[in-house]
């Protein structure tokens, strides 16, 4: 594990945004700075954090490399499911992927009720995006198998729940294409849950995305088994916390998620979204980089350049120059 110290002197040079000096525009997205480069995207993975569909203002140090890092762990174990977008990964921040056109779903893919899953249960629905919830659930309860519970994608604002009745309903995918991408993401979800348990996690729920490259093909994209995508439990305390109705250990971002709650943020309309504490930054940082090595069992090597913008530009430059189809 990272030194605090290591954390706390990385505060100053986080990467908030960039400026590549690339032709096209640049799309900036909650966490990712997206640019077109002929057929390629470059991925700029900051260290810009979002929680509630909004983004916070604080930045978090080393997020970006541990998620770009931890994006392509899993895409190498995974490629053998669905193919993917990656091309290469020339910088701990950035990926040079496949231009895709996005699919305007998000696959999520739940094995536990816990998180949105549980509010709704709490509420009293017993139904989510069309799969049924059994009752005598509790929080962080195992559900009898995954279940895939869609979401529309939004590029402001709340993304929003939707069945699969009626993803082909309102013609946003036809039948076989649901099919092909339903079947991959509970496939993934499978490989997650598996080499979860090897590191002594339990993948908990996540979320895949996909995109059609100009050919036709279907491709994994974004990322895959991230915390800003997944939530993990640890296996070792499962049984016994559910037992006694207490919250779990786990690794994803929930815990900030719960720490705006408490100062009485859930991003709805009227609420002020607050600062982090510098104290609260670095810990959110070590929680990042704990998953990565408890997920991947590697430790974290960071990349601690004091210019990580013209790094990142230099890295960019010499994939791009470098890059074949």
């Amino acid at each position: 594990m990272l030194p605090y110290a290591a954390i706390e002197r990385q505060l100053d040079a986080t990467i908030r945004e960039t400026h590549l000096p690339i032709a096209g525009a640049r799309y900036q997205g909650k966490v990712r700075d997206t640019y077109r480069a002929g057929s390629y995207l470059v991925l700029v993975t900051t260290d810009r954090i979002s929680a509630f569909d909004h983004i916070l203002r604080q930045t978090i140090p080393f997020k970006g490399q541990v998620l770009n890092r931890l994006a392509a762990f899993f895409f190498e174990r995974t490629k053998d499911i669905i193919a993917n977008h990656v091309i290469a990964v020339p910088d701990p921040n950035v990926t040079l992927a496949h231009a895709c056109t996005p699919i305007p779903i998000e696959f999520v893919v739940r094995g536990y009720l816990a998180g949105h899953a549980w509010r709704t249960y709490a509420d009293g629905l017993r139904t989510l995006c069309g799969e049924p919830l059994p009752e005598g659930l509790r929080q962080n309860s195992r559900l009898p198998a995954p279940i895939l519970t869609p979401a529309t994608k939004a590029d402001e604002g709340h993304d929003e729940d939707i069945s699969q009745h009626e993803i082909l309903e309102r013609g946003l995918l036809d039948q076989a294409t649901l099919d092909t991408l339903g079947q991959a993401a509970l496939a993934l979800f499978q490989r997650g849950t598996e080499l979860a348990k090897k590191q002594g996690l339990i993948l908990v729920d996540t979320k895949y995305e996909f995109g059609r490259t100009p050919t036709g093909d279907l491709l994994l994209i974004d990322e895959v088994h991230t915390p800003d995508s997944s939530r993990y439990f640890y296996a070792d305390t499962y049984d016994a916390l559910l037992a006694a109705d207490q919250p779990q250990r786990q690794l994803s971002k929930e815990f900030v998620r719960e720490w705006l709650m408490a100062q009485g943020f859930q991003g709805k309309e009227g609420q002020r979204l607050p600062d982090l504490p510098d104290t609260f930054r670095c810990e959110i940082a070590a929680r990042y980089i704990e998953l990565y090595e408890k997920v991947t069992g590697l430790p974290f090597e960071p990349n601690t350049d004091p210019d990580p913008a013209g790094r990142i530009e230099r890295a960019v430059a010499g994939a791009l120059l470098n890059a074949t189809d």
